[in-house]
C-alpha cells in the first residue's frame, strides 16, 4: 500500500470489534517452541509481523497450520533449526523471543542482532545478562548471538529497567529451567500475564504475573494446550481517541476496561465521556475538549504506543497540554 487517504470531518459513530493483540500473540506463538504436540492458539490478528513469525517457527522446522478465523496450529515435534537469520529478524525486532525457548528446549540459540528501530534503540543487553545468569554462555559472531548452555538453571533476576521482551523471554527459559527463577522490576503490561496464563496451560508453573516480581518454577516439559489471544489495548485505545477527536459516539468491543484504565482517567479529564462494562467501553464526545498533560511510563502508566494518538487529539483542544515521553527518546521523530 503506497498511501491511505482519508477524507475527514464526519463524526464517527458505532461499534467496532477489536482485534487479537499483536504483541500478545508474538510471544505466544514463539512459545510453541516449548512444549510437545500441537498448540492451537486463537483471536490471532492478521498482521504482517504474524506471517513473519510463522515463517520463522517454520525455518525451524516447526509445523505451523494458519486457518481461517484467527486460528493458527503450532507444533514443534519437527523442529531442527536453532538459527534465526537476519532476513527475517531485521524484519521483526520481537524476533528475538526465539532465545529464550531455544535455549530451554535444545539447550543452543543463534540469532541475528536487531538492531535499532525508528523510536529507539531497545538493546537486548538485559536479555543476555539474564541468560547467563542462568548459566548461558554467550558469545556475538559476525552480527549473531549465539547462547548455549547444558541446561539453564533458577536464578534471582532483577532487570535494571522495564523491558517487556526481556521479562518475557527470560520467563520462557525459566518454564523448563532448573529450580526457581525471580524476575524483580518485571514488566506489568497484559501481554506479559497473557504469555504467563498460556504458559500455565502449557504446564508452567508461573506466578506473580502482572506485578513486579514473577517466580516461575522450572517443570519438565510443557504440553501443547488451546489458548485464546487477549484483545489488543493499543488498538482499542486508538479507537477511543479517534472518536473522541471527532466528537463521536462509540462503541468499542472485545476489551476489558481495566487495560485502559490510564487512557480513560486521561479522557476523562479532557472531558470525554466514558462508561465502561464488561468486554466493552462507549464512549460519547462534545467538541471542543480541554487540555490535559500527560506522561508515558510502563504499564499500568500512560502508554507510550498512545502518546502519538493522544499529541494529536490535543491539537483539537482548548488549552496547552504537555506531552513528555518517558520510554523512546526518538518518539516524537515520527
Amino acid at each position: 500500500m503506497d498511501k491511505i487517504i482519508i477524507q475527514g470531518g464526519r463524526r464517527l459513530k458505532g461499534t467496532v470489534q477489536v482485534s487479537g493483540a499483536k504483541n500478545a500473540a508474538l510471544p505466544i506463538l514463539f512459545s510453541s517452541i516449548l512444549t510437545e504436540g500441537w498448540n492451537e492458539f486463537e483471536n490471532i490478528p492478521e498482521l504482517r509481523d504474524i506471517r513473519t513469525t510463522c515463517r520463522l517457527l517454520e525455518k525451524l522446522g516447526l509445523d505451523v497450520d494458519p486457518k481461517k478465523n484467527g486460528r493458527v496450529s503450532v507444533s514443534s515435534n519437527g523442529m531442527r533449526s536453532f538459527t534465526a537469520t537476519y532476513d527475517l529478524v531485521k524484519t521483526m525486532r520481537a524476533s528475538v523471543l526465539v532465545m529464550g525457548p531455544l535455549l530451554a528446549r535444545v539447550k543452543k540459540a543463534k540469532v541475528s542482532l536487531p538492531g535499532g528501530c525508528a523510536i529507539g534503540a531497545r538493546p537486548i543487553n538485559l536479555h543476555l545478562k539474564a541468560f547467563e545468569q542462568m548459566g548461558a554462555k554467550i558469545q556475538i559472531e559476525q552480527g549473531y548471538v549465539i547462547a548455549r548452555a547444558k541446561k539453564l538453571h533458577g536464578a534471582k533476576i532483577h532487570f535494571d529497567t522495564v523491558t517487556v521482551t526481556g521479562t518475557e523471554n527470560v520467563m520462557m527459559a525459566a518454564a523448563l529451567a532448573d529450580g526457581e527463577t525471580i524476575l524483580e522490576n518485571a514488566a506489568q503490561e497484559p501481554e506479559v500475564v497473557d504469555l504467563a496464563n498460556a504458559l500455565n496451560k502449557m504446564g508452567a508453573r508461573v506466578f506473580g504475573a502482572g506485578t513486579g516480581t514473577i517466580t516461575v518454577e522450572g517443570v519438565d516439559e510443557l504440553k501443547g494446550t488451546t489458548h485464546r489471544v487477549i484483545a489488543d489495548r493499543i488498538e482499542a485505545g486508538t479507537f477511543l481517541i479517534a472518536a473522541a477527536m471527532t466528537g463521536g459516539d462509540v462503541w468499542v468491543e472485545g476489551i476489558e476496561p481495566l487495560m485502559l484504565e490510564a487512557l480513560i482517567s486521561k479522557l476523562r479529564e479532557a472531558g470525554v465521556k466514558i462508561s465502561e462494562e464488561e468486554h466493552r467501553i462507549h464512549l460519547t464526545a462534545d467538541l471542543p475538549l480541554m487540555a490535559s498533560d500527560v506522561i508515558t511510563a510502563p504499564y499500568p502508566g500512560f502508554a507510550t504506543d498512545f502518546q502519538a494518538q493522544f499529541m494529536a487529539l490535543m491539537t483539537t483542544a482548548t488549552g496547552t497540554s504537555v506531552i513528555t515521553e518517558n520510554i523512546f527518546e526518538n518518539r516524537f521523530l515520527q
